[in-house]
């Protein structure tokens, strides 16, 4: 008897994953916001001392408050993401998971930085570093910033890859005698 995933394919598969990782992130950026909202209502209290603060802001911008008020620019931007990832994911046929994590991560972050701004009117931040100037930010925010990254190094090492492969395919054509009479 065959195993669901087994059934599902390697499309299937990577849907799957990709799903779980943005529900997974959602889930947990969602929570962390909630408890923040209940644990600052009365003031900012230090988390790390001297690296990390806990300090409630209503971000109404996006990265760095970079386009304070476009709340509904980023929802769109959002949901563009979340499509074209779940269209990536699905289409690109040997699309490794260790780029379908990371694209998660990314659509998992923005997704629920969008239901703030939806349920909101603001994105909720809290983490706040105290040893610099930095501005605050979220669950959320580090996972996009961390997906982000790593597709960028997962893309760059499976491109190197399929380069390699055609690389080699085109070898094993020249010397396997096609154009010989």
């Amino acid at each position: 008897m065959e195993t669901r995933f087994a059934t599902l394919g390697a499309r299937g598969i990577r849907i799957v994953i990709f799903w779980l990782t943005v529900i997974l992130v959602v889930a947990v950026d969602q929570a962390t916001k909630a408890a923040m909202l209940v644990k600052l209502q009365d003031g900012p209290k230090p988390f790390i001392p001297g690296v990390l603060d806990l300090v409630l802001v209503h971000n109404t911008g996006a990265a760095f408050s970079f386009g304070e008020g476009g709340g509904i620019f980023f929802v769109l931007v959002a949901l563009v993401f979340l499509v074209g990832s779940v269209f990536v994911v699905w289409n690109e046929p040997d699309l490794p998971v260790s780029l379908v994590i990371p694209i998660g991560l990314v659509a998992g972050g923005g997704t629920g930085n969008m239901i703030d701004r939806l349920m909101e009117g603001s994105v909720i931040d809290f983490l706040s570093t105290s040893f610099m100037n930095f501005p605050v930010f979220n669950v959320a925010d580090i996972c996009v910033t961390v997906g982000i990254a790593l597709v960028i190094i997962g893309y760059l090492r499976w491109d190197r890859m399929r380069e390699s492969d055609s690389a080699s395919q085109n070898k094993s054509v020249s010397r396997g005698g096609f154009g010989h009479v």
